[in-house]
């Protein structure tokens, strides 16, 4: 990463073009999967289940797709998703699309991969708020057709165990990818796939140094080995103006995870795969409007003062990024035997 910054500063001050020596790739149609939990379609459909069953959570209110809604941007466009008994989170959800591609999850990166993310929400106080993972088991295991569901995944009725659990919902969140946008297209040969001031937008975004952090088939940095984290400081720069109305630097970032101070205000480089999707911007889900997310981004990371021409141009690139989604078929989800629910 130190090389690739060294080679966009020596291009800038020679004048050359910083857009024509990025390595622009376009987005996999597969995510890689860890070897100790391959993807079958029977896995994958019962994760879907899983993902999609607010029976996982406490009060039988919230799923997954609640904040990681899969019919829209992969989040819940709020600033802080809202959990169990109305209990408002402070982060905005990150969205599922492409997570595959992050090599750590969450805003902290504190978790090293898919399955231990899929594990944190449901027993979370403010989230899904199920007391333990036992409770979660018990729960599952009083609905007959999970344990044919669970059978089939992983080839026993036994097998109705968080960690399965956990790799259930991550064979699924490893199907939810958004190829073949404009942008992809592009890079791929179809010269006509982006519009002239997209074109304009992809070059300034290389120029200007957005590609220093965002780079990468998923724009959210360097392809690393799952668990390793890609993070930045954010602000780098400091504006009181900015600060006074945003209030970036109250989370404290990785910091709360690793209690080092050498971690205050890192954050996981997200995607901007869906970016025009997926408003609010940043961590804590504070701005509204792309346009002025990428003016404060240029300010904050790159001290840099963009045009109104250069941030036009940057929203429309931006746009490219918004691929193709699969069709998502909801899951008929099994049904108690008795009807005694285990929530009022």
């Amino acid at each position: 990463m130190l090389k690739f910054k060294l080679l966009i500063g020596a291009l800038a001050l020679t004048g050359a073009s910083v857009a024509a020596a990025v390595e622009w790739r376009p987005l996999p149609t597969k995510a890689p999967e860890p070897a100790d939990n391959p993807s079958t379609p029977a896995k994958v459909e019962l994760g879907k289940m899983l993902y999609h069953d607010v029976r996982l959570s406490a009060n039988g209110v919230l799923s997954c797709n609640s904040c990681h809604n899969v019919m829209l941007g992969g989040e819940d466009n709020r600033g802080g998703s809202i959990g169990v008994k109305d209990q408002r989170g402070g982060r905005s959800a990150p969205t599922v699309w492409n997570a595959a591609f992050n090599s750590v999850q969450f805003w902290d990166g504190r978790a090293p991969s898919l399955e231990a993310q899929a594990k944190g929400p449901v027993t979370n106080p403010i989230e899904m708020g199920m007391k333990n993972w036992e409770e979660v088991i018990a729960r599952l295991k009083a609905i007959p057709g999970y344990a044919q569901a669970f059978a089939a995944a992983f080839g026993s009725p036994d097998a109705i165990t968080p960690d399965n659990v956990a790799k259930a919902i991550a064979a699924y969140e490893r199907t939810l990818i958004t190829p073949n946008s404009p942008y992809d297209r592009y890079v791929a040969g179809d010269k006509s796939a982006l519009t002239e001031q997209q074109v304009r937008g992809m070059n300034t975004f290389a120029e200007v140094g957005c590609i220093g952090c965002h780079s990468g088939p998923a724009f959210n940095g360097p392809t690393l080995p799952e668990g390793t984290g890609f993070f930045q400081k954010f602000p780098t720069y400091q504006d009181a103006a900015l600060e006074g109305q945003y209030g970036f630097t109250t989370d404290l970032g990785r910091f709360e995870v690793t209690k080092n101070d050498a971690d205050k205000h890192l954050f996981k480089v997200p995607t901007l795969r869906n970016v025009a999707l997926t408003s609010p911007y940043f961590h804590n889900g504070k701005v509204r409007r792309l346009e002025d997310a990428v003016k404060i981004m240029a300010k904050l990371q790159l001290n840099k003062e963009l045009t109104p021409a250069q941030t036009s141009d940057i929203v429309a690139f931006l746009n490219a990024l918004t691929g193709e989604f699969p069709k998502i078929e909801m899951p008929r989800l099994p049904a108690y035997s008795d009807n005694s629910f285990p929530y009022e």
